[in-house]
């Protein structure tokens, strides 16, 4: 047989596109040629499939003219993941492995000199868009990838370490099956519990993190330095419930095209922490080919923005339209990409460049026109996103002295998961992700209510947008108090989390 076609995909963004990775033996002239668009670390592939099948005591066809044709032509292949199905499709041609089971397998890998697989980027998605296709193939992986994607359930996926193995279970009349891979263990790590109740006092950052996690919205705590910011926003993370199955496998396929999956970290919602030295492109996504950036990375999870100020504006900018569409589609020349970025933001700042504005215990030595430009560099459409806007105020060195006081994280904890559930059965979602029409719908203002709302709304002068986002927090203090109904009392309380958030 002189051709053979082994399946594979390569990555676009978050979607894993299938390819036919097509291998032609012919007389003539000896030469290997690769074409399909493929990238500079794929047309490599050409002498690490040469020397793994020679070291493996493989043949390779010297004295034949090799084709390998990556199909559809069009779509960009990169990385070393078709290094294993050229190698199969070199064995198939030259009648080593039987062919006939290729077309129920799907593989990528990429292959040392001496035989060995090494895992790849992206098994998840792979694995994802199998199930998504309701494809009856079988996936063929790396030890390590296959044990990644082995976690979505309904997709058979077969592990090997070498290519020999490979070898041994496809050949012609083999009774060698292949081997099916594990999924990963996914106990979580031991390691110290961040507990809410570390933090001494600020009853009033505590309350506004309880909101936040129950409705999924986004704050900003503003406060002198070593009041408590970073802390708070380390534990909001232990209020969060776990992550649906879903909810999972979204945020762990796209861990995995970065190659920072941790399994012990399954359905737990990561925090992403990025230096405030950090560009558009590590914020929002970018490169060529695309790559996902900290908001991606963040799906379902938290994006901690510490000393936000000195974040670079156009950075910051970049968060805007993510913010309100939970994607985020990264264009350029060549290529475009897409990539999933509902994230809950979780941002901290001081009032000032020395951070002692407001203290009772520090004088401040800025300028009413220092402070104006310090905090100008937020600029107001971007604050207008923000849901909670709460002061982290100085606390008196008595009360740090003192025995810890309030509730622990996972006494909150319960309070926020009931909170959620009662949303979910609501509407189907969180009240982050309420839509202005679903707002009419479900966030119900008792007639009290409604009318302190169009005061307030006239008094403050808020946008459209001001206004729904304090409906989301108003609906999320009422479902933690078990309230079918916004009344006056919610309501105040989310238009207090509101005012701050005028820009300077």
């Amino acid at each position: 047989m002189s051709l053979a076609i082994v399946h594979s995909r390569a990555l676009d963004g978050l979607a894993a596109e299938p390819v036919r990775v097509e291998v032609h033996l012919a007389n003539g002239l000896p030469s290997f040629t690769l074409v399909g668009l493929a990238e500079t670390e794929v047309k490599e592939s050409r002498e690490r499939v040469r020397a793994a099948l020679q070291n493996s005591g493989l043949s390779f066809p010297h004295n034949k003219r090799i084709t390998v044709n990556l199909a559809p032509a069009e779509l960009p292949k990169e990385g070393g993941r078709f290094d294993l199905p050229i190698a199969l499709g070199l064995l198939a041609a030259s009648e080593q492995i039987d062919p006939q089971q290729l077309p129920e397998l799907e593989c990528a890998g990429e292959l040392s000199l001496g035989g060995e697989l090494r895992p790849v980027r992206g098994a998840l998605a792979m694995s994802l868009a199998l199930r998504r296709e309701a494809s009856s193939r079988r996936l063929l992986l790396p030890e390590a990838s296959a044990a990644e994607a082995a976690l979505v359930e309904g997709v058979a996926v077969h592990a090997a370490s070498h290519l020999l193995d490979l070898v041994a279970a496809l050949q012609l009349g083999s009774d060698n099956p292949l081997p099916r891979a594990q999924a990963l263990p996914t106990a979580a790590p031991a390691g110290e519990e961040l507990d809410l109740r570390d933090i001494k006092g600020q009853a009033g950052a505590k309350r506004a993190l309880e909101i936040a996690a129950a409705g999924g919205l986004s704050v900003l705590m503003v406060g002198p330095p070593g009041t408590g910011k970073s802390m708070l926003a380390q534990r909001l993370l232990g209020l969060l419930p776990p992550l649906s199955e879903d909810e999972a496998l979204e945020s762990a396929a796209v861990l995995s095209l970065a190659g920072q999956f941790q399994p012990g970290r399954w359905r737990q919602r990561v925090m992403r922490n990025p230096h405030h030295s950090a560009s558009a492109v590590a914020l929002v996504g970018g490169g060529s080919p695309p790559r996902p950036g900290e908001i991606s990375l963040a799906q379902h999870g938290l994006l901690f923005l510490d000393e936000l100020p000195e974040f670079n504006r156009a950075a910051l900018e970049a968060l805007r339209e993510p913010m309100e569409t939970g994607r985020i589609l990264i264009s350029r020349a060549a290529r475009q990409a897409e990539f999933p970025a509902r994230f809950q933001l979780v941002a901290a700042m001081n009032p000032c460049p020395c951070g002692n504005h407001g203290s009772a215990l520090r004088a401040c030595r800025c300028s009413p026109d220092q402070i104006a430009r310090y905090q100008s560099r937020l600029s107001g459409p971007f604050l207008d996103r923000l849901d909670l806007f709460v002061e982290v105020p100085v606390q008196a060195p008595e009360l740090l002295q003192a025995a810890a006081d309030g509730e622990s994280s996972a006494v909150v904890a319960e309070r926020v998961a009931r909170a959620r559930q009662l949303a979910l059965e609501r509407q189907g979602c969180s009240n982050a992700g309420l839509s202005a029409a679903q707002l009419d719908q479900h966030a119900g203002l008792e007639p009290a209510a409604q009318a302190f709302l169009i005061k307030a709304a006239q008094r403050l002068s808020w946008s459209a947008r001001s206004h729904h986002r304090v409906l989301r927090v108003a609906r999320s203090v009422a479902d933690l108090a078990g309230s079918p109904r916004i009344e006056v009392p919610h309501l105040s309380e989310a238009i207090q989390y509101r005012r701050g958030l005028a820009p300077a």
